[in-house]
């Protein structure tokens, strides 16, 4: 499957981390979201019932990453890839999450890509 829908550059204040003093602060951590989808017909047709709305995917981002307590940024990428492949008729999602400078002065940035397929909800 070579076609893809995307969301790049999310960004959601979130208290995600290990610690408790990473946890005291709301920060924004980025997303970024590949879900693959065949889009012949969307392309064909140009309507917007032939693939899913990006803000359909964006909401389903945001209320698991708001209404679920997190961690870590594998946590919070498996459950988004899996939020997605049970709401849409995907055939696989790849989520990636990065947590902004999550080390002061040494990084600029950590996180995850987690890949997801139908097959795995099994």
């Amino acid at each position: 499957m070579s076609d893809v829908i995307l969301l790049e550059g999310i960004q959601i204040p979130l208290r995600l981390g290990v610690t408790a003093a990473e946890r005291r602060i709301r920060r924004p951590v980025r997303l970024d979201l590949e879900v693959a989808r065949d889009l012949r017909a969307a392309g064909i047709s140009d309507r917007i019932g032939q693939t899913i709305h990006y803000k359909q995917i964006y909401e389903v981002v945001e209320e698991v990453a708001l209404k679920q307590d997190h961690k870590l940024v594998e946590a919070l990428g498996d459950r988004i890839a899996k939020a997605i492949l049970e709401r849409f008729d995907v055939d696989a999602v790849t989520v990636t999450v990065r947590k902004p400078t999550p080390i002061s002065g040494i990084l600029e940035h950590c996180g995850v890509r987690i890949t997801r397929n139908r097959d795995d909800l099994g």
